[in-house]
């Protein structure tokens, strides 16, 4: 069945550009340079403008800029977009079952590899012609075919060069994912933006300047003797305020909180009887399943505004397709979606705005829960991260659990007792808080600030083995690093 349906990309694969794994371990050292490298040339990317660009009006995706890591008018304009919806396709694939490949053969692996990065270059290339379909560059380059061209060729080029750096660094050269760096680095930035801006904001309510950091404009507000009318929440004006701040440190304090969550199955070596612990996190999958479901939003929210764009207001049959994904109002000078399926994937952020649509907060936290749900439960079996998969771990480490025979359907059966729950109950709370951190008006967004803070989490335990590894390389095996 897989090789039906992957070698129809097979063709394509062999045209792919690919990063070599390293021939010798590089030394720690080395591994931050090169993920340096990578995070630097990103925010290049996100500085450098697509040649043909004018800036016309709000932007239509705003609200996805955060999670895809992109910047309007950049070479990064799609972000890690594409290298996330094609690998949320193959794995809802392979996760319902009309695909099915074997993991543990190298070839089937590494044809499903190469077909994800067929499917992530397709990606670019269909988000790049449906950002120019649906005005984000302006109605002038939308009705000139030849800039059109080219910035579609200057986009697919860019998303290339993203692929081949998140490919970079996860093949052994750097430290972690380079889709995960992007992230933290783009949210982080967001944070920090939002607290100490000194940008003057608008619609405040006085004819003195403001500026629109959280934190400077709380102590604006203190040395004016008017904190209580502006400081502490301010629903007038458009720049975040001390209720802001505090919602975003607790939503972070809550995450590194629950990640130190864990259960510990006893286990030791078959031959020396050394006793260990294999921790099962209660955020088993991570932050997998926000990333999986923010990409799914996302393209609905693309796909909803091109349609919206093209078919909106139609009595026919893609009018009321259009209808069905979303409609949309630009009143407000922001083109936003009002109804539709658009509408219930983009979370109303801040406690006013869930006051003027509960309906719509309500929506918006059913779907991200269950799709958080979903998308855990099958990650966990196109991952290697099963009972069965962890099974086979153990036991291809020499190790057993103590009182059960060693044989991996016996220790499947007992890690079934854990995983699947954990898998379940991590990917429901996920998805819980990040929406809630969204209806708080925390910064970054609610799914951002799970993402980094499990992200910045990840790096440093992922830092913390590869020194230790560097220092003693005997541990590297125990450590799982390669």
């Amino acid at each position: 069945m897989a090789s039906k349906f992957l070698r129809v990309f097979s063709p394509l694969v062999k045209l792919t550009f690919e990063v070599e794994k390293p021939e010798k371990k590089p030394s720690f050292n080395m591994k931050v340079a090169w993920t340096f490298m990578a995070l630097v040339l990103y925010l290049i990317m996100l500085k450098t403008p697509v040649y043909g660009y004018q800036e016309e009006g709000e932007d239509p995706f705003a609200a996805l800029r955060i999670i895809l890591a992109s910047q309007r008018g950049t070479l990064a304009e799609l972000g890690i977009g594409p290298i996330v919806t094609a690998g949320m396709i193959l794995q809802l694939l392979v996760g319902s079952k009309i695909i099915s490949v074997n993991f543990q053969d190298p070839d089937e692996r590494a044809l499903y590899t190469g077909t994800q990065k067929v499917l992530a270059v397709l990606m670019t290339l269909f988000e790049a012609i449906a950002y120019i379909a649906g005005g984000a560059y302006g109605e002038d380059v939308k009705a000139d075919y030849s800039a059109s061209f080219f910035i579609v060729i200057q986009l697919v080029a860019a998303g290339i060069c993203i692929m081949l750096m998140d490919e970079l660094v996860q093949k052994g050269w750097g430290l972690g994912s380079g889709i995960s760096l992007f992230i933290a680095a783009s949210v982080s930035f967001t944070v920090f933006d939002g607290m100490f801006s000194i940008d003057q904001v608008q619609d405040v309510g006085d004819n003195r300047e403001w500026r629109r950091g959280a934190l400077v404009f709380f102590i604006q507000s203190i040395s004016r003797g008017n904190v209580l009318q502006y400081g502490l929440w301010h629903p007038q004006s458009a720049a975040p305020d001390m209720f802001n701040v505090l919602a975003t440190v607790v939503v972070f304090a809550i995450v590194i909180y629950v990640e130190s969550m864990r259960i510990e199955i006893p286990v030791q070596h078959a031959e020396h009887r050394m006793p260990a612990r294999y921790p099962i996190k209660f955020l088993y999958v991570s932050n997998i399943p926000v990333i999986l479901v923010s990409a799914l939003f996302a393209n609905i929210f693309l796909v909803s505004n091109l349609m919206n764009n093209k078919y909106g207001g139609q009595n026919s049959v893609m009018g009321r397709l259009s209808a069905f994904l979303g409609e949309w109002d630009d009143s407000s000078g922001q083109n936003t979606p009002t109804g539709g399926l658009a509408s219930f994937t983009t979370p109303p952020r801040g406690l006013l705005a869930v006051q003027a649509n509960p309906f719509g907060a309500f929506m918006y936290l059913i779907i991200m829960t269950t799709m958080s749900t979903m998308f855990a439960m099958v990650w966990i079996e196109t991952a290697g991260m099963s009972a069965r998969d962890v099974a086979r771990q153990l036991i291809g480490a020499g190790m057993q659990i103590p009182g059960f025979r060693r044989h991996p359907k016996i220790i499947e059966r007992y890690l079934n007792n854990y995983i699947p729950y954990a898998a379940f109950m991590g990917g429901m709370f996920i998805g819980l808080l990040a929406s809630f951190a969204d209806f708080l008006g925390a910064i970054g967004t609610g799914v951002g600030i799970l993402l980094t803070t499990g992200i910045i989490r990840q790096y440093y335990e992922i830092l913390a083995k590869e020194k230790l590894g560097d220092i003693n390389p005997a541990l590297a095996g125990i450590l799982g690093i390669s």
